[in-house]
C-alpha cells in the first residue's frame, strides 16, 4: 500500500511539474502598469505603480501624496 501511495505522489509531482513547464510561471500574471496620465489613475493604480518600482507606498498615504511620488519618479520623456 505504501509503494502505491508513493507512486501516486510521484506521479502527481511529475504532472504538476509538466503543467508548470507547459504554461510557464505566468499562470497568474501580475497586473500591468497603468497607462496614460497619472492624474486619472485610481489610488490603487498609483500604489501598484510605486510598488512595482520598490518605492514602498504606505497605507496611510493619501492619493495626492501617491500622485506626487509617482510624478517625481516618472522618467523624463526623450524627444
Amino acid at each position: 500500500m505504501k509503494s502505491k501511495n508513493a507512486f501516486l505522489a510521484f506521479g502527481g509531482l511529475v504532472t504538476a511539474t509538466a503543467i508548470w513547464a507547459i504554461w510557464g510561471s505566468d499562470l497568474f500574471p501580475a497586473a500591468s502598469d497603468p497607462k496614460g496620465d497619472p492624474e486619472t489613475w485610481t489610488r490603487e493604480e498609483l500604489r501598484r505603480w510605486l510598488s512595482a518600482r520598490n518605492l514602498f507606498p504606505r497605507e496611510s498615504d493619501t492619493r495626492e501624496q501617491l500622485l506626487e511620488r509617482v510624478k517625481a519618479n516618472m522618467r523624463i520623456p526623450r524627444g
